[in-house]
């Protein structure tokens, strides 16, 4: 699934001045990564009007966030029975379904989606996405019962370069802001003998700037460097398919920016640590905005990156 998206002002009516304050309010904290006080804003303004369909959209986008799909699918849900004519309810528990491997029930609730709001092209391009993941499984299956198919490894890898990669919440258009600027790193830091944590949380945090200075310069070598031998490749795909999808992705846009923003870096032991940050993603095909976990390990006294996670 692309992109796990809506527009806040799309809902039905329009809440009252103090409640449209919380909400903002709380839109800022969420795209500020500062989910636990959005939930405070968006609780306070439920305990207002329990029924607000902002604030309770608003609400399954920050349980999202913070990994509580079940909570996120039960607000999404009771929202499709009380405003069964909105279309990004229906779009936003696909995402969900998505993330979980159930593709069946994505596909559902987007065409559900569609069926409510025929111009929606967020749910056509996610109900893309979904019919490529099916598509994906179904070649996969092909290949376990005979190996040397290679008609199903061709299209097995033709589907592969078709599925982007997940994005974010986008809760309203803005118009583009100044950028603030960016704040301190959160070092957590557990004991273990060796450099002083200060040093060691300076050289993670290089590593990671310059992954996403290599990433913005769209300079495919120096960003694949970042990466280390046992990198784990999403849905263990083969190395070397991963690599070619994301050349091929980075050399796609005319321009790219990607902007670390509020890195917490956690160390464990001299040689490994993970940093937890908003990743915020511009170019001239599109701009989002998640929370990001990479974990490193060092080898030959270089960071490099293990494992990505998103939306941790």
């Amino acid at each position: 699934m692309r992109v796990l998206a809506t527009l806040l002002s799309v809902v039905v009516g329009a809440s009252l001045p103090a409640l449209a304050d919380e909400l903002g309010d709380a839109s800022k904290l969420l795209k500020a990564g500062q989910r636990e006080q959005a939930l405070e804003r968006v609780n306070r303004a439920l305990a207002a009007n329990p029924k607000d369909p902002q604030a309770r959209f608003l609400k399954g986008l920050i349980l999202t966030e913070q990994g509580k799909q079940q909570d996120a699918i039960e607000i999404f849900t009771k929202l499709t029975q009380d405003h069964p004519n909105l279309p990004e309810p229906y779009n936003n528990l696909a995402v969900i379904y998505a993330s979980q491997g159930q593709y069946d029930k994505a596909r559902g609730a987007l065409e559900q989606s569609i069926r409510t709001h025929p111009s929606y092209a967020t749910a056509y391009e996610n109900l893309g996405d979904v019919y490529a993941k099916l598509a994906s499984q179904a070649y996969d299956k092909a290949l376990q019962l005979d190996s040397s198919n290679s008609g199903a490894k061709n299209k097995l890898s033709l589907v592969r370069e078709l599925v982007r990669e997940p994005t974010v919440v986008a809760v309203a258009k803005e118009p583009p802001k100044p950028k603030e600027p960016a704040k301190p790193p959160v070092v957590v830091a557990e004991k273990a003998p060796g450099k002083p944590a200060a040093d060691s949380n300076e050289e993670v945090l290089k590593a990671v700037k310059g992954w996403a200075e290599a990433w913005s310069k769209k300079d495919a070598n120096a960003y694949l460097s970042y990466y280390a031998g046992d990198f784990k490749t999403p849905g263990g795909e083969a190395r070397p398919a991963w690599e070619k999808t994301r050349r091929e992705r980075i050399a796609a846009p005319k321009s790219i920016e990607v902007e670390v923003d509020s890195p917490k870096v956690t160390l464990r032991g001299n040689n490994e640590a993970s940093v937890t940050f908003r990743q915020n993603y511009r170019s001239d095909k599109l701009t989002s905005s998640n929370t990001k976990t990479l974990e490193l390990v060092k080898a030959d006294g270089r960071w490099q990156i293990r494992e990505e996670k998103a939306g941790k």
